[in-house]
């Protein structure tokens, strides 16, 4: 049985390529940071990596890595990760957003089902209701451009039941990007 899971987004913006003179997320690198770190904590030795793959739009244009398998493993890293990635193992890191059409401004641009579909998902996350989760349209999923769909839905399975307790939940740049932990305890 999976002991700990931390949810944190894709954003390419978390990861040092992206980043500007000043952080555009203050608040979200900081709970990533502390989340990870409360993980790596638990788990130094082994820890499993879940994250969408490679998008062929994103492969088309160069791009050789999924965006949440490098957010991860830089995550990780900031946190002094030095054990393996193993698919076994009982500390799990999945990296996914929300829908990315929240706003005018949004990658996507404004789809007013965001709301709704990401208010279900946090909920299913709180909560730790697998079959809220399952229970979301992927074909909707797609057009509101939640690219980690699987990810979310699969994060619902390794929490068991169990509840997310949300560290962030937000959406700058009109993209919804949560930060959670649950654990079994000890």
């Amino acid at each position: 049985m999976t002991a700990d899971v931390v949810l944190v987004p894709s954003t390419p913006a978390l990861l040092p390529e992206y980043a500007g003179a000043a952080d555009p997320l203050p608040e979200l690198r900081s709970a990533c940071r502390d989340a990870v770190s409360w993980l790596v904590s638990r788990h130094p030795t082994a820890l499993r990596l879940v994250a969408a793959p490679l998008r062929p739009a994103d492969a088309a244009r160069g791009v050789t890595s999924p965006a949440g398998e490098r957010v991860g493993r830089h995550l990780l890293g900031e946190a002094g990760f030095g054990g393996r990635l193993d698919g076994g193992a009982e500390g799990v890191l999945v990296v996914a957003n929300g829908t990315a059409k929240r706003t005018e401004k949004a990658p996507g641009h404004l789809d007013p089902r965001t709301a709704a579909f990401d208010a279900q998902v946090e909920r299913a996350l709180r909560e730790g209701d697998r079959a809220l989760l399952a229970a979301l349209d992927a074909e909707v999923a797609e057009e509101l451009w939640v690219h980690d769909f699987a990810v979310l839905v699969a994060l619902g399975d390794l929490l068991g039941g169990r509840p997310l307790e949300l560290d962030y939940s937000g959406d700058p740049y009109g993209v919804q990007y949560w930060v959670g932990r649950a654990t079994c305890g000890s």
